[in-house]
C-alpha cells in the first residue's frame, strides 16, 4: 500500500524508479532492456504495425479480466470445462465477505494509511456487486464475444496476407508483439475458466482457435503458463485457495489461477529475459487479494 496507494500488484522498483501499472512495466522494460540479439516487441514509433500492435494492447488491456474470473467463480453455470475446483467455490463466498472486514481493520491498525485501505474497501465492495450480477456478468461476455470477432478477423487478415511457404504470422505481422502476449494470456485465462469452448472451437473462430494451439508450442509460454493446472493463483483469493486446498478431498488436484497483470507481465519477461543478464530487478508486492 505504500508503494501504491490503490493497493495493487504488481509494483516494479528498478534503481530510483518505482512503477506501479502493468502496461507502463512491460513498456518500461522494452524500453530500458535493448539487446540487439533479442527481437523486440513493440515496433518503432512510425511504422506501419506500430498503430495496430498498440489498438490490439489497448482493447485487450481493457477487458474486465477479474469480473471474468470472480465471476465464473461465483456463477459457473456461465462456464463449461471450468478448472476451478467446485469445492472452493463456497470457500471463496466466504472470503469475498470477510476481505471488507479485513480492510477496515488494517485502516484502523495503519492511521497513516486509512484513506487508502477506506477507498479500496468502497471500490471492492461496488466492484463485487458486479461481479456477481448475472445479468452484468452476461453483458461484459456478449462484449468480449464481439472483441474476439475482431481479432478473428484480424488473424484471418494476416493469412490472407501471407503466402503459404512462409512462417505463419502472428496477431499484428510475421513477428511476436506485445499484443500477442495481451493475447496469449487472455486466452489462457478464458480457457482456465472455462469460457473457451463459448468463443472458440468446433467450427467456431477457427483461426483464433488455431492462434492458441499455437502459443502453447512457444517455449517462453509452456515454460511460464505451460500447464493450465499449474497457473499461479495471485490475484484471485489466494487465502481462500489455500483453505480449500487443505480441507479438499486428496483425489481432487489443486487448481490455480493467474492473474492477468502479472502472466501478462512475466511472459513478456520472459521473452525480454535476455536483456537483463546483468541487471537486478526488484520487483516488490504486498497481497492483494482482487
Amino acid at each position: 500500500m505504500r508503494l501504491n496507494s490503490a493497493g495493487e500488484v504488481p509494483v516494479l522498483i528498478h534503481g530510483e524508479n518505482i512503477i506501479c501499472d502493468a502496461t507502463q512495466i512491460i513498456d518500461y522494460l522494452e524500453a530500458t532492456f535493448v539487446d540487439e540479439e533479442v527481437p523486440r516487441l513493440m515496433p518503432e514509433e512510425g511504422s506501419m504495425y506500430y498503430p495496430r500492435v498498440q489498438h490490439y494492447r489497448e482493447l485487450l488491456d481493457s477487458l474486465p479480466m477479474d469480473a471474468y474470473t470472480h465471476g465464473c467463480i461465483l456463477h459457473p453455470e456461465l462456464t463449461v470445462d471450468s478448472m476451478i475446483p467446485a469445492y472452493a467455490t463456497s470457500r471463496i463466498r466466504s472470503q469475498i465477505s470477510n476481505t471488507e472486514s479485513e480492510l477496515k481493520k488494517l485502516a484502523e491498525e495503519n492511521p497513516d494509511l486509512q484513506d487508502a485501505y477506506i477507498a479500496k474497501q468502497k471500490r471492492l465492495k461496488s466492484k463485487l456487486l458486479d461481479h456477481d450480477n448475472i445479468k452484468y456478468l452476461k453483458k461484459i461476455l456478449d462484449e468480449l464475444e464481439k472483441v474476439l470477432d475482431q481479432v478473428e478477423t484480424e488473424l484471418q487478415r494476416r493469412n490472407e496476407e501471407t503466402p503459404e511457404d512462409e512462417n505463419q504470422p502472428w496477431l499484428c505481422g510475421d513477428f511476436f508483439s506485445l499484443a500477442d502476449v495481451s493475447l496469449a494470456v487472455t486466452l489462457h485465462r478464458l480457457k482456465f475458466l472455462g469460457l473457451a469452448r463459448r468463443n472458440w472451437g468446433n467450427g467456431k473462430r477457427p483461426n483464433l482457435e488455431a492462434y492458441y494451439e499455437r502459443v502453447l508450442k512457444r517455449k517462453a509460454f509452456y515454460k511460464v503458463l505451460g500447464h493450465v493446472n499449474n497457473i499461479l493463483i495471485s490475484a484471485v483469493l489466494p487465502t481462500a485457495f489455500r483453505v480449500a486446498k487443505k480441507r479438499a478431498p486428496r483425489v481432487v488436484g489443486t487448481t490455480l489461477l493467474v492473474s492477468m497483470l502479472a502472466g501478462m507481465g512475466y511472459l513478456a519477461f520472459m521473452c525480454l529475459r535476455k536483456r537483463f543478464a546483468n541487471m537486478m530487478l526488484s520487483i516488490r508486492t504486498r497481497q492483494n487479494y482482487f
